[in-house]
């Protein structure tokens, strides 16, 4: 499994030549990274890799004339640990530099460095964040953490590697995973001997003097610091969190911040203490079986007998899939299917009903068109049967003279030609005989109804379509990558035989 951060790099009143050296010369320290063999880099040179990325951040100023001051952040550093012992530092180079690329799409230099001198191998990365062309920025966007840790879970996935099933934003660092079972770090050290010198304490020399009885080190100046006993260097208490400095620390002995110790917080609660709690989730929810054999089944799939290109594709298939299952929070093979199911019939009702409403808004519009007509033509149409009921004088009769109903036609036949066709097809639809033909602002009204409940389908219409043809890719996936149908009966058989 992979833990990741970004945390971007300020000049914090240093220079910014010094800065930069600063943090790149951490990462490249010969004694983590086996004498610079874990060194790789991209658009720069690692030797002088702080003298370019301050070249560039000269050449950004003027070309945009643009100075953030004291606020400017020279560069980004990403750190991407890994589980003791599940991967060679190669790989774990290899992933941070893939990582970092996905990250800045290759817009951006930084180097890459992996520190082998911890049990768990990780690899830092110093961001160069002005851009190649000296004209922008890296933006260090909202929810870039969880950007970062989605491409290190694809990638971990690539490459064969676990992942962390339910990622707590709160965790940055591996050791923080472990719970329990992980090593106290001497900051936290540092942290519960200050607690604990500060029970009974009733001022501030008393405590520095309980502090020293522990074997502490302290060093006073600007900043109080202090060596815990074994430990290699001195640490700031500001650098500890708000309930560490040395203002905070004064203000507990005066009874003016109360903070509550990992020990207090890990005691019973009293039962006159109203809380509330959130009922943990079952098992079921919190190890998803199909997930787990997915990722023992891309783990498995580094063998000799794939082809280059069939494996590297299929792994980057899967990883996609998996990823894609845990954002939507299914953790089985019978919650997709539910899940594909509720999603198909939710867009075909969707469908049908936009397909009703499509049909009925086109015969309002036939209708409206067909009223319109009649409406402009009922008048000559009556003055033609009007005249068609007056019969000839015997003079006209007997001079062959035209019927004035004829001379009428002759003059109006499209408009008459118009109005007996609309009569017809008010006929055909029975208007007149079983039903009254709706006035116009009727048809308008119910039109408009139509067409709000008809933009309210279509909000999300596209995206429901989507989601039901990534569900289906998604379960197909799975089917082709496992080799078989998932059935949850023949599976436990499988597994109990084993």
């Amino acid at each position: 499994m992979a833990t990741t951060a970004i945390i971007p790099i300020h000049a914090s009143g240093r220079a910014v030549a010094r800065a930069l050296k600063k943090s790149v010369g951490y990462i490249e320290n010969p004694n983590k990274t086996d004498n610079g063999e874990w060194v790789t880099s991209y658009e720069c040179d690692p030797l002088i890799a702080d003298a370019e990325f301050l070249f560039s951040k000269n050449q950004y100023a003027a070309i945009t004339g643009r100075s953030q001051g004291k606020n400017d952040v020279l560069a980004y550093h990403l750190r991407i640990s890994f589980k003791p012992g599940e991967t060679d530092a190669a790989t774990a180079n290899r992933i941070g530099y893939d990582l970092a690329m996905k990250l800045t799409n290759g817009q951006h230099a930084f180097v890459c460095c992996t520190h082998t001198d911890r049990a768990h191998t990780h690899s830092h990365i110093v961001i160069n964040s002005t851009n190649l062309d000296c004209t922008k920025k890296f933006r260090n966007f909202k929810g870039s953490t969880f950007v970062v840790r989605k491409i290190a879970d694809q990638l971990c996935l690539e490459n064969g590697l676990s992942i962390i099933e339910n990622p707590n934003p709160s965790c940055g660092s591996y050791g923080k995973w472990q719970g329990d079972e992980r090593q106290i770090s001497n900051r936290e050290k540092l942290k519960q001997m200050i607690d604990e010198a500060l029970v009974g304490c009733d001022n501030f020399n008393t405590f520095l003097a309980n502090m020293k009885s522990a074997g502490c080190e302290i060093k006073t100046g600007k900043h109080l610091s202090i060596k815990i006993p074994d430990a290699s260097r001195f640490a700031r208490l500001k650098s500890l969190g708000d309930d560490y400095t040395e203002e905070a620390i004064r203000e507990r002995i005066l009874g003016k911040r109360i903070v509550a110790t990992e020990k207090e917080l890990s005691l019973p609660t009293p039962a006159t203490r109203k809380i509330t709690t959130v009922p943990t989730p079952p098992p079921a929810l919190r190890r998803p079986v199909l997930l787990i054999n997915i990722q023992a089944k891309l783990q498995q799939a580094h063998s000799p007998g794939f082809e280059h290109y069939a494996r590297i594709y299929n792994l980057k298939e899967m990883a996609r899939t998996l990823i894609y299952l845990q954002e939507r929070g299914i953790g089985t093979y019978d919650e997709l299917t539910e899940k594909i199911q509720a999603t198909k019939t939710t867009f075909n009702n969707r469908q049908d009903r936009l397909k009703i409403i499509s049909a009925r808004q086109e015969e309002i519009t036939t209708l409206q068109r067909h009223i319109g007509t009649y409406n402009k033509t009922k008048d000559t149409y009556n003055e033609y049967r009007r005249l068609k009921k007056i019969p000839l004088t015997p003079l006209q009769k007997l001079t062959n003279a035209t019927h004035p109903a004829e001379a009428f036609y002759e003059v109006h036949r499209a408009d008459i030609t118009r109005c007996e066709a609309v009569k017809k097809f008010f006929n055909a639809q029975g208007y007149g005989v079983n039903k009254k033909i709706l006035a116009m602002q009727a048809l308008r009204t119910e039109y408009a109804k139509l067409e709000t409940e008809k933009k309210s389908l279509y909000n999300g219409y596209k995206e429901l379509r989507t989601d039901m043809i990534d569900l289906q890719k998604a379960r197909h996936n799975i089917d082709t990558f496992l080799g078989e149908r998932h059935h949850p009966e023949r599976t436990r058989t499988q597994d109990h035989t084993r």
